[in-house]
């Protein structure tokens, strides 16, 4: 699992809360339930209601990816597919038949499997192109949810300060009372600036991470997997797949 957005969300609202303290605030303060309720009650149905039920249900098992998941390197399958394409060099692509089920990558598998298959090789680059393409919508669609949400936020907390301060004026006759009563109306804007900023939009863009490395990855498989049916060499197929890495040509520099 990659720490990285539970450490920057967590570390984002700790700053946030220790710079309250050093201004002399009290933590507690900040939370109260009507805004917070408001704010991302409000910001969630929002962001349902522009798209659809399905999207909305995915949208809870991408929070939980962005979380947890973590996207393997396109690295770390090069020698897989160099070890495939020696074999099927040495003893054909039938004799790939037993190595293919060690292979833990469930695209790769799936690729080879059809190639060993007898699948014309353009015909399958186009099923497993087909399926890169499907991959990137829907990490779109889940990101989308995200971004949308953080673009709602900040404006539903508008509102519920709007809110406050309508009941500050409905209490003008009370000027005890006004200070604590216009602290809580700013609150919501608080919350949805803060939502949108530490939580909907590093979600969004985490997940947006994500899809973006195992795109890649399948990418790069694609061609791994058409190296092992054409019969290629195997330092070549190697050489080939490391030059279709982020850096490669910066590497190759240094």
């Amino acid at each position: 699992m990659d720490p990285a957005p539970a450490i920057g969300i967590g570390a984002g609202f700790a700053v946030v809360i220790g710079a309250n303290v050093m201004e002399g605030g009290n933590p507690m303060s900040l939370l109260e339930i009507a805004p917070i309720l408001l704010v991302f009650g409000t910001t969630v149905l929002v962001t349902m209601a522009g798209g659809t039920m399905k999207d909305a249900k995915k949208a809870v098992a991408s929070a939980k990816r962005a979380f947890t998941g973590n996207a393997a390197s396109a690295e770390d399958l090069i020698p897989a597919v160099v070890d495939l394409a020696e074999r099927a060099r040495r003893e054909g692509l039938l004799a790939l038949e037993d190595a293919v089920k060690a292979v833990d990558d469930d695209f790769l598998r799936k690729g080879v499997t059809m190639a060993i298959d007898g699948t014309d090789p353009e015909e399958l680059r186009d099923i497993l192109e087909s399926e890169v393409y499907a991959k990137r919508l829907a990490d779109k669609q889940a990101a989308k949810f995200f971004a949308d949400a953080g673009a709602y936020a900040p404006t539903i907390g508008i509102i519920g300060t709007v809110m406050g301060l309508v009941h500050v004026l409905e209490n003008l006759a009370a000027p005890a009372e006004l200070g604590h009563l216009i602290a809580g109306a700013f609150i919501a804007t608080l919350w949805g600036v803060t939502s949108a900023n530490v939580i909907f939009l590093p979600i969004g863009n985490r997940l947006k991470r994500l899809g973006e490395l195992e795109a890649s990855r399948m990418e790069v498989t694609i061609e791994g997997i058409a190296a092992i049916q054409n019969g290629s060499n195997p330092r070549i197929v190697a050489q080939k797949l490391r030059s279709l890495l982020p850096g490669a040509a910066d590497a190759e520099a240094a």
